[in-house]
């Protein structure tokens, strides 16, 4: 089995949900669900992301990229922090941009032109 299969099953019998369970709260068929905890198919990326949603947990804990459980937050106000995109850093510049919309959003402004 693999690392995410592993970590997989863990979580669902540390919820004590059975399969069943967990596909339907993932919108998916049972035998899907089991192939992924039995390790012959692997999720595809939103599929990934709902269930470390569904468990509060990283992708990179579900897929062994990390032994940290939990998702991580950063506060752009307080938090130095640098974004990479396409593989480059994110310029001062676009970063205040960045912070800029994301203020819009925090007060409610959503209407952008």
């Amino acid at each position: 089995m693999s690392e995410f299969s592993n970590r997989l099953l863990a979580l669902r019998e540390e919820h004590n949900w059975s399969k069943t369970t967990v596909a339907k709260k993932l919108g998916l068929s049972v035998q899907r669900y089991a192939n992924w905890e039995y390790g012959t198919r692997e999720p595809d990326l939103e599929n990934l992301t709902a269930i470390a949603q569904l468990y509060g947990v990283s992708t990179d804990y579900l897929t062994g990229q990390s032994n940290d459980r939990d998702k991580k937050a950063v506060d752009l106000e307080t938090d130095p922090v640098v974004l990479n995109y396409g593989g480059r850093p994110v310029s001062d510049e676009d970063m205040d941009i960045i912070k800029a919309i994301l203020e819009r959003h925090k007060s409610g402004d959503t209407h952008y032109e």
